[in-house]
């Protein structure tokens, strides 16, 4: 039996049936960079300001599983997010800040575990219990095969890594989001928008299905996920894509997979602005696309929603530019009335037109990727990137053609200003960084981490689950370069074909 009303199977038009009348959506700003001092610093002041929930960004280094020494890690300590290469540095990121009573989302995908398990250990040590401490970590890594690339290990034991972290978390942390499967980078890297639903959804499957093979009762784990989503610039069709989603989800995971909790087949997600939408060319014209993105998100019935700031295709975003953009989600809530009705513009034909076209598209996607084996399969054989990479090319066209209008790139172009100041990094952060740990490795136990550490090799080795080892190496001081190395010791390190 189904349902057009909020809240209902197939929850086509939002998953409460109040949705933001009786709770807004948590207004996050992803932040990170540098040390943790500097990511702490930027924290407390967008606390300040008003965000509802943090959004930590991981440099690379981190993401890869190096520490902040490592040879492949110099010039990139702090770039792109903040550097966290133990649990001291973890504990300095959340000084402060009482984790029992902030939600957190984590971007960390290959050393997820990891990172969970140094934030779990925080909140312990702040007297949280964590039986209620909140928050999501995005451990999507099929995404990093398809996207983006910050993958370490083939593709079958990142599996098993994720599949141990759900069972874990579903004892130890069973408030916690165990993974945010996302489209958004698989939009940013080019996709349609029924690309970006199929290819989430395709993922989603496989790791439904890997963790049910691991032996965990679908209801068990599926009231756990959550998912990331881009909001674009077609205003129409972003609101359509989220509502296809969601209704295809609930299909899905009562259908294929057999839940039989209304909560396990609510399609719970966060949305972040179109990063790749964003122009160097007249920055200020980025405020305008953002707060379209970002009443189409929450027209869309986002859970959580992060607004990018207009300098961010110039460099890091500046205190300024970051406070602009959390402004344009307080405006969305309390000033234009669109939180006053579960689902403000449900039952437009043009709309309820588009959602039934993007979930015919998606579907038929993830039957072409059912007959060819499942989502690793099409991983493995090329088939999602290449047609990523197509819609990317064939978008690109249009813009080159003059048949897709950038406003300030291909029309209505002026002469640039002066340059706007952007956020520079200091680079005296990364020396810093580098000897701090250094000198961690020489002020702990070096015995109880090579214990650890040797522990979680002969885990890996075996069909243990990792994430108490993982958390025994964290509690150690090992870092997150050596007990990535571990692993890799055992399950290899992947290469693209």
């Amino acid at each position: 039996m189904t349902s057009d009303q909020p809240g209902q199977y197939p929850f086509t038009r939002g998953i409460y049936p109040d949705m933001y009348r009786s709770r807004l959506w948590t207004m996050r700003q992803y932040a990170g960079f540098g040390t943790a001092e500097e990511s702490n610093r930027r924290y407390r002041y967008l606390l300040s300001q008003g965000i509802t929930g943090l959004s930590v960004a991981f440099d690379l280094p981190t993401q890869m599983g190096m520490d902040s020494d490592h040879p492949l890690a110099a010039g990139e300590v702090g770039r792109v997010g903040v550097a966290i290469c133990s649990l001291a540095d973890m504990q300095r990121l959340f000084e402060g800040i009482r984790l029992a009573d902030t939600t957190t989302s984590m971007t960390i995908n290959s050393t997820a575990a990891i990172l969970l398990c140094f934030y779990a250990l925080v909140a312990r040590s702040q007297g949280a219990d964590l039986a209620k401490i909140s928050g999501t970590i995005q451990n999507d890594i099929l995404k990093e095969y398809i996207a983006r690339g910050t993958y370490i290990y083939p593709p079958r034991p990142a599996m098993r890594i994720i599949t141990d972290l759900f069972a874990w978390a579903a004892r130890e942390l069973p408030e916690w989001n165990t993974i945010s499967i996302s489209g958004y980078h698989i939009r940013e890297a080019g996709s349609t928008a029924i690309q970006e639903v199929a290819f989430t959804l395709a993922d989603a499957i496989a790791y439904i299905g890997a963790a049910i093979d691991a032996g965990l009762e679908v209801d068990s784990f599926a009231p756990r996920l959550s998912f990331f989503f881009n909001s674009h610039s077609n205003f129409l069709e972003e609101i359509a894509k989220f509502r296809a989603a969601r209704r295809l989800y609930a299909k899905l995971m009562r259908e294929r997979f057999g839940a039989r909790n209304p909560r396990s087949m609510m399609l719970r997600f966060h949305v972040q602005t179109a990063g790749s939408s964003l122009t160097a060319q007249q920055p200020d014209v980025n405020v305008v696309r953002v707060a379209l993105q970002a009443l189409a998100a929450v027209l869309g019935g986002a859970q959580s929603l992060h607004t990018n700031a207009k300098d961010e295709a110039l460099g890091l975003p500046t205190e300024e530019a970051a406070r602009l953009a959390l402004r344009t989600q307080q405006i969305i809530a309390h000033e234009t009335g669109v939180a006053n009705a579960a689902d403000p513009i449900g039952g437009s034909y043009h709309l309820e037109q588009l959602t039934a076209e993007i979930e015919r598209g998606a579907e038929a996607y993830i039957q072409r990727i059912d007959a060819m084996g499942g989502t690793l399969a099409a991983i493995e054989n090329g088939f999602i990137q290449n047609e990523i990479q197509n819609a990317a090319y064939a978008y690109q066209q249009t813009v080159e053609r003059g048949d897709t209008i950038v406003v300030g790139v291909n029309k209505f172009q002026q002469d640039q200003a002066a340059a706007p100041t952007t956020f520079r990094l200091d680079p005296e952060l990364e020396r810093q960084q580098i000897a701090r740990i250094r000198e961690l490795r020489a002020s702990r136990d070096a015995s109880a981490v090579d214990a650890s550490l040797c522990a979680l090799e002969n885990a890996a080795r075996s069909s243990d689950n990792l994430m108490p080892r993982i958390l025994t190496c964290a509690e150690a001081y090992a870092t997150v370069g050596e007990i990535s190395d571990r692993l890799r010791a055992v399950f290899g390190e992947y290469r693209e074909r």
